[in-house]
């Protein structure tokens, strides 16, 4: 793990969306590389062509590598993709279901992509998390019902990222809270309907 290093994760679509908050690892395994790209898709509504956008951004992925040539024998962790949403994911999980049938002749041929959905409504709701965990306390603020809960997370999140060392994302999770879940919140507001 002691040659674990992050890679540029900056990719531009064909409709120009820039593709930069990839994180993209890369780490010694023999004589190679082995990337990881760890794509976490955030969304809040269902997506049912959630994979044909994981086959496009690992393809941008596979396009840098070849023009840096650093095209090697190369493996990736399952993509992400982090769901906030009310409704339950039901989006295929795969490309499969997407594609028309093939003849049998064809089927090696047909492209093979999933992903790992993390439905964090339904993640915290089951409960078991671990305690002191980052991604708990984003699940949980996610699937909050009132201020007084938001207010005991918040709390939690304040006391654990004190440290001098946790300023970096303690930044990050101050920007997130103003510019992403205040700002949902307030839609959802019984005020704002």
């Amino acid at each position: 793990m002691d040659t674990l290093e992050k890679c540029s994760g900056s990719y531009v679509t064909d409709d120009l969306r820039d593709r930069a908050d990839d994180l993209i690892w890369r780490v010694r395994w023999g004589d190679d590389w082995l990337y990881l790209y760890l794509l976490l898709e955030f969304q809040s509504t269902v997506d049912a062509w959630m994979a044909v956008r994981i086959q496009t951004y690992l393809g941008l992925l596979y396009q840098d590598l070849i023009r840096g040539e650093q095209l090697s024998a190369s493996g990736r962790l399952p993509p992400l993709v982090i769901y906030n949403g009310v409704q339950a994911w039901d989006a295929p999980l795969a490309l499969e279901p997407l594609l028309e049938p093939a003849p049998s002749l064809l089927t090696a041929y047909r492209p093979q992509q999933g992903y790992l959905p993390v439905d964090e409504r339904r993640v915290a709701e089951r409960g078991a998390l671990p305690e002191r965990n980052l991604s708990t306390a984003l699940f949980r603020l996610e699937a909050s019902h009132g201020p007084a809960e938001v207010m005991q997370i918040v709390l939690a999140l304040l006391d654990w990222l004190k440290a001098h060392e946790q300023a970096s994302l303690r930044r990050a999770f101050a920007a997130w809270f103003g510019r992403v879940f205040c700002r949902g919140a307030c839609r959802a507001s019984p005020l704002n309907r």
